[in-house]
């Protein structure tokens, strides 16, 4: 059995979401499993974090949203313990390739 670092679940997930707002279909997938997992606010917030980002100039805001995400998941999966390895394995299939460990 292994051992899951929920804080590194938590980043990788946070830089995998904040990085689906561009693609509308990766985004409507992981949303979607997103609400599956922790619930219909989860995605919700989500939604709005896509609708900040595309209103925004590129000026560092994703890094911002980033970090409020990983701190939202960590929270999450503190109620949803459950969820940290289908999290994990959501963030592994779903990450374009220009993120690595």
């Amino acid at each position: 059995m292994s051992v899951i670092h929920h804080p590194r679940v938590a980043w990788d997930a946070a830089r995998t979401l904040v990085g689906a707002v561009p693609d509308d279909e990766r985004f409507r997938s992981i949303a979607g499993e997103l609400e599956r997992l922790l619930g219909e606010e989860t995605a919700q917030s989500l939604r709005e974090t896509r609708d900040r980002l595309r209103s925004a100039p590129d000026d560092g805001r994703d890094l911002v949203e980033a970090g409020v995400w990983r701190v939202r998941i960590e929270d999450a999966l503190r109620s949803h313990p459950d969820a940290v390895e289908p999290l994990r394995r959501l963030v592994a299939t779903a990450q374009p390739r220009w993120i690595s460990s």
